[in-house]
């Protein structure tokens, strides 16, 4: 299989196998996110992702950070490894856009920052997050 899928396998959807991640401290912390990681004992990595409502309001907003978080693990190249990413700070306020264009730039590169710190992703992506402005590694 592949690293470019997020087949079920892939994914964390039992509330035991969060809860077992969500024990351990914090591994990174960006403005708006938490990752979460711990290691397993699968061929290949697996994600969890935790919008909650209190803090993006709308539906359209919550699902665009999970096909952001999803569309860049899809480009990792984490090694098992169980890993959830969750919303920890408001991105927005039911009077302002959903879904627009700066929005959406700034979480991507929060979550690249994220998952950049596992020092297991791929080159080019790496070289992204470097050429960024606000990288600090």
């Amino acid at each position: 299989m592949s690293g470019g899928d997020f087949a079920r396998e892939r994914r964390i959807l039992k509330t035991d196998e969060f809860s077992s991640v969500f024990r351990l401290r914090p591994v990174q912390r960006t403005a708006h996110f938490v990752l979460y990681a711990r290691s397993n004992e699968l061929p290949h990595a697996r994600l969890g992702v935790v919008a909650a409502k209190r803090f993006a309001p709308r539906a359209a907003t919550r699902n665009m950070i999970k096909r952001v978080t999803r569309e860049i693990f899809r480009q990792s190249e984490l090694m098992k490894v169980d890993c959830i990413v969750r919303l920890s700070k408001p991105v927005n306020s039911k009077a302002g856009p959903a879904t627009n264009a700066q929005l959406k730039r700034a979480l991507r590169h929060e979550v690249l920052r994220l998952f950049v710190s596992q020092r297991t992703v791929k080159p080019v992506i790496a070289a992204q997050a470097v050429s960024a402005p606000e990288s600090s590694s």
